[in-house]
């Protein structure tokens, strides 16, 4: 006698539910992977567009005027054609991007082993090359549109390539770029310990790279975000920091991975509790942050060797680096911290944090400095090698 097919179904049991689950995930899968495909496809279409705005207006004279005239009657016919999206701004926008994205500067998906590889979509670019609409091949763009819109805003070359790095890495949204161009984290890495050599290679860190926790802690760390008010307590400042938990995730950086907050641990007869608990995937470690109002003081130094040396051995897998401790504070004493730091068994560094961004000239003239201290280095380490 044959099952009908509501008994096969039932008789799966767990077996249909497993199927019926990796069917759903291979949907949305497919669909996300499908959607960035077009808006990379998109993205090399415009880049498409401004080359061949740039190419006609190298044909002709008084270019300056006759761009513009040329912006404005392509915004009219297409606008009638096709409908939105290609207004005069729009247009000027793509004709930026093929300016300022020439194919050898392009980021490639393959320069960023961490950069998910569905974004690697130079089939999709290649079918619109070869069309006899296109007259040179397109590049492959990782990035969607509205990153590029954005990076268009950013004047520095160098910090420009910076941030299209690091969103590439970091897998940042418009919204994260937006902010991270707005507070300035281009400069203030470079004032941050040893990332002006970072800015210096113009590159992201690979997997290979060793990286140390100097490298990766900045100093100072900026929380405008958290919108607090004038007076704060540090459970205030805690609370403040978990309800933006991906905004602070963000200001740390995108290896930090968030563990737990107030993890209680005993030590004879005495109760503490951590303020905050990540990991970092680079350091492959524990990162305790313990947060404090007011100056860093010798006495933190010694609260968070404390707790390294208990986590180091409860909390620590097999596999995994000594933990490091972050004291941040809202204010600190260079030398106050290198005394009470340096030659400590655990590895323990203090950061600032504001709840301001900076005043663009005080940054600007350290910048500055320190882009001079970099040159000398440079300098130097090439006399080195000559020698």
């Amino acid at each position: 006698m044959k099952s009908k097919k509501g008994d096969i179904v039932r008789s799966g049991g767990h077996g249909y539910e497993a199927v019926l689950s990796d069917v759903v995930r291979l949907i949305q899968a497919g669909r996300s992977t499908a959607a960035r495909s077009v808006n990379a496809v998109m993205t090399a279409t415009y880049w498409g567009i401004g080359r061949r705005i740039v190419e006609h207006e190298q044909g002709g004279a008084h270019r300056a005027a006759y761009g513009e005239a040329l912006l404005k009657r392509l915004a009219s016919d297409l606008t009638a054609r096709l409908g939105r999206g290609f207004s005069e701004r729009n247009l000027e926008q793509m004709r930026l991007f093929f300016l300022t994205w020439p194919i050898s500067q392009t980021t490639s998906a393959e320069s960023l082993p961490e950069f998910d590889r569905a974004h690697r979509i130079s089939q999709a670019t290649s079918a619109i090359s070869s069309s006899a609409l296109s007259p040179a091949p397109l590049p492959a763009f990782p990035l969607p549109w509205s990153h590029y819109v954005r990076l268009l805003g950013v004047a520095n070359p160098e910090a420009r390539r910076f941030y299209e790095v690091e969103a590439l890495r970091g897998g940042w949204t418009a919204r994260q770029l937006n902010r991270q161009i707005g507070t300035q984290f281009y400069e203030r890495t470079a004032l941050s310990r040893n990332k002006a050599a970072m800015l210096h290679k113009g590159q992201a860190a690979t997997p290979d790279d060793s990286v140390t926790p100097e490298e990766a802690l900045k100093d100072p760390y900026l929380l405008e975000f958290l919108d607090l008010k004038d007076e704060y307590s540090e459970t205030e400042l805690e609370a403040a920091l978990i309800a933006k938990l991906e905004s602070f995730l963000l200001e740390l950086g995108g290896d930090f991975t968030f563990v737990g907050r107030q993890r209680r641990l005993r030590v004879g007869d005495e109760w503490y509790r951590i303020d905050l608990l990540f990991f970092h995937r680079q350091l492959r470690c524990l990162v305790i942050i313990d947060l404090k109002l007011g100056r860093f003081t010798h006495a933190d130094a010694g609260q968070m060797h404390l707790y390294l040396n208990y986590a180091r051995e409860h909390w620590t897998l097999p596999g995994e680096n000594p933990p490091v401790g972050l004291i941040l504070c809202a204010e600190k004493d260079s030398a106050v911290a290198k005394y009470a730091l340096e030659g400590l068994p655990n590895k323990v560094l203090a950061a600032e944090y504001r709840t301001a961004l900076p005043e663009e000239r005080v940054l600007a003239d350290q910048i500055e400095r320190t882009r001079r201290t970099l040159e000398v280095r440079i300098r130097s380490a090439r006399r080195r090698e000559q020698k």
